[in-house]
């Protein structure tokens, strides 16, 4: 007799237990946690000459698999594990970026690896374990699973920030990035924790229809805001963005490279569903004002920078803002705005940081402005790539960063955000002298130093020509991506309620832009 009860308890396991169906449409984020753990696993067994060779191979293939497994995924769009993770067109686009991200800062490391004398095991692992917790945040609509899923990129982000371990000053780095990230997360936390005592739940749909039915309350307002914080924070938005320049300066070339591109990519996937799938209450304000304090601050900072990857960082920051002017544009325009700009940043910021890990050589020495004269001449190929690279974060016609700026101002422009709009010109403007400033510097001064060229390997080839390709190729045909992400935010607003149009009524003023567009709740 006392089988039944087994076998009851049996059948009621199995019934709880998810569906194969679920784990299929989380599949990149089980081959990628897999690698990581083979890498890891081998680490220690290996010496270090031989490690870095075999590991980085490894992690490589687990990238090349986790974009595989993307597009198996794309074939089962649905939802998993009770409504907590949805796979559509929006999360399995932020997948192949993040993972195709990862893939070409593993090439980049080949060589810097060997050149700064790091033992390569964890750093690969890090690498793929960081991009899970990215990964899964894109297409996560449980703001619990959102955190954690933010902590698993957070952690990995930390460590890899002082790999550097010889410098001072990736230590510091390291240790301000987590100390500031910890406080960030805890507002993050803090504001799903609100969230849940105004609707009840912290599922995204549930949460959406929640606020819908009746006017939001305080905690609501208040509990966005406090998530913005948190976001904020992981895209290097103003006024959370004082940690940006120290940790970039500090932190390895590749590896400011991946944390200037796919967890900005992440977080404002997650971004982006709070704001217009979730319908949250509010955050029109905190877009705008931190837009123009982005763009503002990140260009003015970046003016007086002479080390170039500080110079970077600032950059980062402004074009933070640039991002976050399509977040206070209308759903379907500012959607598919921020989905091709996070694309084309990607292709050209990663571009450029392998230039600048190339050229650092040990102990990354040279990333002076001073270092940079007369490149030129001494490695035309490798000043051209950084020259197309600089000129697609200008915005200048036939690269990505122009159809990224067209369609950002774009949208804005439609959405009567006429204020802002200008805002942002007149920074991209300012922003194109510190571009043009490293141009100059290469072609049209003299070396007053001896700086010490390498040949450029084939992992780091490799780099260069997927990132120069896709930046020239989203400058060129940008149409099949654009096309993809309107379908992709179109889905993603129709799963969600209908929304409110931010347009301004007729015969509103304007200019100015936030009267104009305030959401009616």
């Amino acid at each position: 007799m006392t089988g039944f009860p087994t076998l009851s308890f049996a059948a009621a396991l199995l019934e709880a237990l998810p569906p194969s169906m679920d784990y299929l449409r989380i599949l990149p984020e089980i081959v990628l946690s897999i690698f990581g753990m083979v890498i890891m696993v081998l680490d220690p067994l290996m010496d270090e000459r031989q490690s870095r060779k075999t590991l980085g191979a490894i992690a490589l293939a687990g990238a090349v698999a986790g974009m595989w497994a993307t597009w198996r995924m794309a074939r089962s769009p649905g939802v998993a594990f009770w409504n907590m993770v949805r796979v559509d067109g929006f999360s399995v686009f932020f997948h192949f970026l993040i993972i195709a991200i990862a893939a070409v800062v593993i090439l980049i490391s080949f060589e810097y690896m060997a050149v700064q004398q790091i033992r390569a095991g964890e750093y690969y692992g890090l690498i793929l374990f960081g991009v899970v917790g990215m990964a899964l945040m894109s297409s996560a609509i449980e703001l619990v699973l959102i955190f954690i899923a933010l902590e698993i990129s957070s952690i990995s982000s930390y460590v890899l920030a002082g790999f550097r371990r010889q410098e001072a000053a990736s230590s510091e780095s390291s240790l301000k990035y987590f100390l500031l990230g910890s406080f960030a997360t805890a507002f993050f936390l803090y504001g799903i924790a609100l969230i849940f005592g105004a609707t009840g739940s912290t599922n995204v749909d549930d949460v959406s229809r929640a606020l819908r039915s009746a006017s939001p309350p305080l905690l609501a307002y208040v509990s966005v805001a406090l998530m913005f914080v948190g976001l904020g924070f992981k895209v290097a938005a103003a006024p959370f963005h004082i940690w940006t320049p120290d940790v970039y300066e500090g932190a390895p070339a590749p590896i400011v490279g991946l944390m200037s591109t796919a967890p900005k990519a992440a977080a404002f996937a997650v971004l982006l569903r709070i704001v217009f799938a979730m319908n949250a209450p509010g955050p029109f304000w905190l877009i705008w004002v931190s837009a123009a304090l982005s763009m503002t601050l990140g260009n003015i900072g970046a003016l007086v920078q002479n080390n170039v990857k500080r110079l970077l960082a600032y950059s980062s920051i402004a074009h933070a803002g640039y991002l976050l002017v399509a977040f206070a544009a209308t759903p379907e325009l500012g959607t598919s705005a921020v989905m091709f700009y996070t694309a084309a940043y990607a292709a050209m910021n990663v571009g450029a940081f392998a230039i600048v890990s190339h050229f650092a050589n040990a102990g990354e020495r040279y990333v002076t402005l001073e270092d940079y004269e007369g490149l030129g001449r001494s490695c035309p190929l490798m000043a051209a790539t950084l020259a197309i690279f600089l000129l697609s974060l200008i915005g200048i016609p036939m690269t990505g960063g122009f159809f990224a700026k067209f369609y950002v101002f774009s949208a804005a422009m439609k959405s009567h955000l006429i204020g802002l709009t200008i805002i942002g010109v007149i920074n991209s403007a300012v922003g194109a002298y510190y571009y043009l400033r490293i141009i100059v510097v290469m072609y049209m001064r003299e070396s007053r130093k001896e700086v010490p060229i390498m040949p450029v390997p084939i992992g780091l080839a490799w780099a260069l020509a997927i990132s120069t390709a896709a930046t020239i190729y989203l400058g060129v045909l940008p149409n099949s991506v654009l096309r993809y992400a309107q379908h992709s935010a179109q889905e993603m607003v129709q799963q969600s309620a209908p929304m409110v149009q931010q347009s301004a009524p007729s015969g509103t003023a304007t200019f100015g832009g936030p009267c104009a567009c305030m959401r009616k709740l």
